[in-house]
């Protein structure tokens, strides 16, 4: 019965572990990121990575100069809003593993064609 116990562990240990690396990687973070999902998941692995461990490799200007619109519209940048500034958290709007809608979407439209979810 002992025995039985152990190896019922390592296969359930085994599952786990299979279950935790089929999570879904953008292609655009498969090169940087490989396997290792603690390159990211700084907070532990079943929490959201903090803005800090996405802002090692992006650069919050740089993506408010990428999302900026014309003078009318300026302040309909996600990375630089009226009620934000550039301090909306990253997870509000994107996720790694799904799809998620930007926070702002039921009032504003974001027309975003390359809007990485």
């Amino acid at each position: 019965m002992k025995n039985f116990n152990i190896i019922l562990g390592l296969v359930l240990l085994g599952l786990t572990s299979l279950s935790v690396q089929s999570a879904e990687i953008r292609d655009y973070h498969k090169e940087v990121i490989g396997k290792d999902c603690k390159t990211c998941h700084d907070n532990g692995i079943k929490q959201f990575p903090s803005d800090q461990s996405c802002l090692q490799c992006h650069d919050v200007d740089d993506l408010a100069k990428k999302t900026a619109r014309s003078e009318e519209d300026k302040w309909q940048n996600p990375h630089n809003n009226l009620h934000y500034g550039k301090d909306v958290p990253c997870q509000e709007c994107h996720s790694e593993h799904k799809t998620k809608q930007p926070l702002c979407s039921n009032c504003h439209t974001f027309k975003f064609d390359k809007h990485k979810g």
